[in-house]
């Protein structure tokens, strides 16, 4: 996996962590147009993982797919170690996770635990294991696909939530560890996904699309920014909400 980024700090090499995740496969479309040469896509094997990776190299990338299982972390070592042992990698987006379903899983531990498990701890052991590579390559950007749910606890959606607050503090943390070894550490918190065919007032507000997600991920990486909200003014909204008092929160229809 040649690697290297142009003068215009476009890299040359991504590896997704992944691989089929609308935000993921979005942001390496614009960056193939950008110059990536070489993408790298990490998910269980499916009809649905070939398919993307046939897309990407139909757009003129050098694309592979690799064997990986948030949940199986005893093999993340072995399975992410064979793409870096191939070359260096300029990117790699940790961009896995799932949504669960709130209702059912308050009703199912074992399924609140399954999201908690790929969420938090899947992220964890893969993003220890990209971290070091990256470290021990001397350069290179870890972006982690958190969101803004994570931000604080809401009634509707606070497995899922909780799960990305981990996940979050995690990739903050992680970023000051590396700071000064050449890693660049990047959270990018995004509103919830804007769903075609979905009746405007059934959308969350401010909700977003897999290209501007994509797009402020591709800025970010330029600026070199350790955090990145999709939209950008939902910074402001969440601090508010954060600071709201919870007796006020708790009548939100949140």
């Amino acid at each position: 996996m040649p690697a290297h980024k142009d003068a215009f700090g476009t890299p040359r090499s991504l590896l997704i962590l992944g691989g089929t995740s609308e935000i993921a496969l979005a942001t390496a479309r614009r960056l193939i147009v950008r110059g990536t040469r070489t993408v790298g896509l990490a998910g269980r094997p499916s009809p649905e993982l070939e398919r993307a990776a046939g897309h990407l190299r139909g757009l003129g990338a050098d694309t592979f797919t690799v064997a990986f299982d948030a949940l199986d972390v005893e093999s993340h070592e072995d399975a992410l170690g064979k793409v870096f042992a191939e070359g260096a990698v300029d990117l790699v987006l940790l961009a896995f996770g799932v949504l669960g379903d709130q209702a059912t899983d308050e009703r199912d531990p074992s399924a609140a635990a399954r999201v908690a498990a790929t969420n938090y701890t899947g992220a964890v052991s893969a993003g220890l294991v990209c971290a070091r590579a990256l470290q021990t390559q001397g350069h290179g950007s870890l972006v982690v696909l958190s969101s803004a749910a994570g931000e604080r606890a809401r009634r509707s959606d606070f497995i899922y939530g909780s799960s990305k607050a981990g996940l979050d503090t995690f990739a903050q943390g992680l970023g000051d560890a590396l700071h000064g070894t050449g890693v660049h550490v990047m959270v990018v918190r995004p509103a919830s996904l804007r769903r075609p065919g979905t009746a405007a007032h059934d959308q969350e507000p401010l909700a977003t699309t897999p290209e501007e997600v994509a797009t402020a991920i591709e800025l970010g990486l330029r600026r070199r920014s350790e955090a990145v909200w999709v939209p950008g003014v939902l910074r402001v909204v969440m601090s508010a909400l954060r600071h709201l008092p919870r007796a006020l929160f708790r009548r939100l229809p949140l």
